[in-house]
């Protein structure tokens, strides 16, 4: 999925209980996006943004960078069916503690399929079905993500070269395939639960992500 006129929009400083950052927003043009639902049409051009929490010296070494999914359901109310609220907490404290890196944030949300669609496929999940059955019986891809935007966004950053937290094998060949190095992949894995134990497994059997 080629991207167009990725630019930076705002910059600006962003104090956080992990430390100081700088948040920059960042978009860019999808001049003939696919649509990831087989009922839906999709526009010719499609917009995506993401912002980009930057913190210390990002240029002396690979930074330690995170590229993470909005989830709403996670990341705000912390919610206990998926890991996306630990992996968030885990990679700031992760750069914090490194005094430099970068956090990626992605209008991702539910792997792409949007909010109303999530919660859609959150109902499939109560009647049995794991997170990729309910994607595929909601007409949607197994997972819609594309990679290309954070890519773009670390090279507008004079970033070449990254330490990447992840579980997601995809993440890292997006980034090797866009022209950044991976140097090591640090792990995003967090404690399973009860609740989330199905999410987990099907992300590690199904999805091939380096969980448990």
């Amino acid at each position: 999925m080629p991207l167009e006129n990725v630019r930076k929009l705002a910059d600006a400083d962003f104090p956080t209980r992990w430390g100081h950052f700088r948040i920059l927003g960042f978009e860019g043009t999808v001049p003939h996006s696919e649509p990831c639902n087989e009922h839906a049409s999709t526009p010719a051009r499609r917009v995506e943004s993401a912002i980009a929490l930057v913190m210390g010296d990002i240029h002396s070494a690979p930074p330690i960078v995170r590229i993470h999914s909005q989830c709403l359901t996670g990341d705000v109310f912390h919610s206990l069916r998926c890991d996306c609220r630990q992996q968030l907490e885990l990679a700031l404290a992760q750069i914090a503690e490194n005094t430099n890196g970068i956090l990626i944030y992605e209008q991702q949300e539910g792997r792409g399929i949007g909010l109303m669609a999530k919660l859609k496929a959150y109902e499939l999940q109560d009647q049995g079905r794991d997170t990729i059955e309910a994607n595929l019986e909601l007409g949607f891809k197994a997972d819609c993500r594309e990679f290309e935007l954070p890519a773009a966004i670390l090279k507008q950053l004079d970033v070449i070269a990254v330490r990447l937290i992840t579980n997601n094998p995809e993440k890292v060949e997006a980034l090797e395939s866009a022209g950044i190095k991976v140097v090591e992949r640090i792990s995003a894995a967090v404690p399973e639960s009860s609740e989330n134990a199905r999410y987990l497994e099907t992300k590690r059997e199904k999805m091939g992500h380096l969980v448990g």
